[in-house]
């Protein structure tokens, strides 16, 4: 399957994640389906793509994007609870749900069953196992990862991560669908947290190791990275926008595969999300934003 043919996305998992590659999707022209477990999720991620701060007519506001232009992004977007309906004419699936492997192997299992045979299934996942997933289809040639960055609709690199069955078809074919959307992709290796969260991640457990320390406060810490370093954001202010649950999850998944010690979540994140404080969808993180 070449670029051209792909006209209809699906995307499973409607959170932070998922509103995001609906929205550049629907946003490039194609159609898609949005499936997640309650209608309600799906309510709040509509609501999301709407008038989100990334969203389409948070857009227009700014001048970004016409009016015409936001309401047939999304008209092009549709909603279901129905797996057999998101899967029925899926040209490509995303996956953006839980970064848990074995609900991801399982959601491809069903999804290999359930889509037609040239469909292509992509996980969004951050750093689990392309391979593994593949593995749980009998279309492993035609798994891929495609990793997107939050916030979506403002990130241009897409990770494409070629599993050892992936082929260079499925590959490109993800590649050239990236530009269509107007992002930069990049072609990885099937390793644990690929490349940007392999280099990344060090750096962000640090800044939290720091603060836990209390060598200095999250305003200088982050001020002395933004400062010192011209990094747009801090790494702790970066932290809260990730989702500190999101982080625990991805840094003790590369640190199961690796036991590298520089991938060992910090005490000071596992605290936080026992507390619920999760970053900035929560109201509190390393920063209190229910005063802002």
């Amino acid at each position: 399957m070449k670029v051209e043919d792909v006209k209809n996305v699906t995307v499973i998992g409607f959170g932070v994640m998922g509103t995001g590659i609906a929205q550049v999707f629907a946003q490039a022209g194609y159609n898609v389906v949005a499936r997640d477990v309650s209608e309600d999720y799906l309510k709040r991620g509509l609501e999301i793509i709407k008038n989100g701060p990334f969203g389409l007519y948070k857009a227009v506001e700014k001048g970004r994007l016409k009016k015409e232009e936001a309401d047939a992004a999304l008209a092009r977007i549709k909603i279901t609870t129905s797996l057999d309906e998101a899967a029925k004419d899926a040209d490509v699936v995303v996956e953006a749900i839980f970064e848990n492997l074995d609900l991801k192997k399982q959601l491809f299992k069903d999804l290999d069953e359930k889509c037609p045979e040239h469909t292509v299934l992509a996980s969004n996942t951050s750093t689990l196992s392309i391979t593994a997933l593949g593995g749980a289809t009998k279309r492993p040639d035609r798994v891929v990862g495609m990793h997107f960055f939050n916030p979506v609709p403002v990130m241009k690199l897409v990770e494409v991560i070629k599993g050892i069955a992936s082929s260079d078809e499925t590959v490109q074919l993800i590649k050239d669908l990236s530009v269509k959307l107007g992002k930069t992709p990049v072609v990885v290796k099937d390793v644990p947290g690929f490349i940007a969260n392999r280099l990344a991640l060090p750096y962000l457990a640090e800044a939290m190791r720091a603060y836990e320390q209390g060598i200095a406060s999250a305003e200088d810490i982050d001020t002395a990275m933004k400062l010192g370093y011209n990094m747009p954001m801090g790494p702790l202010e970066l932290l809260d926008l990730i989702g500190l649950d999101t982080t625990l999850d991805v840094l003790e998944s590369i640190y199961r595969e690796t036991n590298d010690p520089k991938y060992a979540p910090p005490v000071i994140l596992k605290q936080m999300v026992r507390a619920g404080w999760t970053g900035r969808k929560s109201g509190r993180g390393f920063y209190d934003y229910t005063k802002k």
